[in-house]
């Protein structure tokens, strides 16, 4: 497949799991319904690689990267996201996530020597503007209290986590680890590992048998977790994460397309203009060459964090 397919697979289907994870909210708690929608991800996945035959045995050290992956990506990166939306609105979190596409650039270039071209830091900072100003009217009817700028912070550090997940794939494709059996064990971890934190808070596993909520945790396994994930990991490991990571600030935009279209929302001066911008920076970012010195020049032995990432990940 295309780099420009799965980009664009993963920024549409991304874009419609906000209207989707709308019906998981209000029976289910959340944290339980990510245990639900990464349990059955992975066990698709389990299903589909032995049906393909690829091997799903792996060394130890494997594990660790397994297990890394799916306590950042799959498990606290969404455990910290629900918290941060008790204090704060989505928009504010939709705000605070756009900032993975910097966190990535930086921790791209930490760990792995990657440089950046102006073009894509013009784009990011397009995108990041963007973001901001499609989501102008919901932020002027925030007070920004303690309990909002806590909030906040929760969401932002759930970017952060994710990075750092980004990271750990990007390092372990480098290290050649399959991505779909990555993905299978690292979504297993996940689940595992969320389940133990709402088992520990005391949830209830219980289960919603409405329709609406079980048609959300179909689209939201399958499509959200098991395509999504492999389509913007596998362009994770082609063109970099400071490349990859701008789908994050693109599909709040198809979200809002979907609201437009769903939800009768107001097409605006701010919703033009913020698109516009968004659109603009993805064009940036896409085209935009990758520097001398990129991570095949300049791999991760370059830098004191990535020779000790190598280690650690290490086979």
């Amino acid at each position: 497949m295309s780099n420009a397919f799965l980009y664009g697979l993963t920024v549409l289907i991304w874009g419609s799991t906000w209207y989707a994870i709308e019906f998981q909210l209000g029976v289910v708690a959340p944290a339980v319904s990510v245990v639900y929608r990464y349990g059955a991800a992975s066990i698709l996945l389990f299903g589909w690689c032995a049906c393909r035959g690829l091997e799903l045995r792996f060394p130890m050290r494997d594990h660790v990267r397994f297990l890394a992956l799916g306590v950042l990506l799959f498990g606290f990166n969404y455990i910290i996201a629900y918290q941060a939306q008790i204090y704060i609105s989505s928009a504010l979190t939709a705000i605070a996530f756009s900032t993975l596409v910097w966190m990535n650039i930086i921790n791209a270039r930490l760990l792995f020597g990657t440089r950046v071209t102006r073009g894509v830091l013009l784009g990011a900072l397009l995108g990041a503007v963007g973001v901001v100003v499609l989501f102008t009217p919901q932020i002027g009817e925030v007070s920004l209290d303690d309990e909002v700028l806590f909030g906040a912070a929760l969401a932002v550090l759930s970017a952060l986590v994710a990075s750092f997940g980004n990271m750990v794939s990007q390092a372990s494709q480098r290290a050649r680890l399959p991505v779909m059996q990555s993905n299978a064990w690292g979504m297993f971890y996940g689940a595992l590992t969320t389940a133990l934190v709402a088992a520990l808070d005391g949830q209830a596993f219980n289960f919603d048998w409405s329709p609406g909520y079980v048609g959300s945790l179909v689209y939201l396994t399958v499509f959200g977790s098991i395509v999504a994930f492999g389509a913007y990991l596998t362009l994770l490991g082609r063109i970099g994460a400071d490349r990859a990571g701008y789908a994050m600030v693109l599909f709040p935009v198809v979200a809002l397309v979907i609201s437009v279209v769903l939800e009768g929302l107001e097409i605006s001066a701010g919703l033009v203009v913020g698109c516009t911008l968004v659109i603009a920076g993805n064009i940036l970012v896409m085209r935009a060459r990758r520097a001398p010195g990129g991570p095949s020049q300049a791999g991760p032995s370059s830098f004191p964090l990535g020779r000790r990432l190598a280690r650690a990940l290490k086979p």
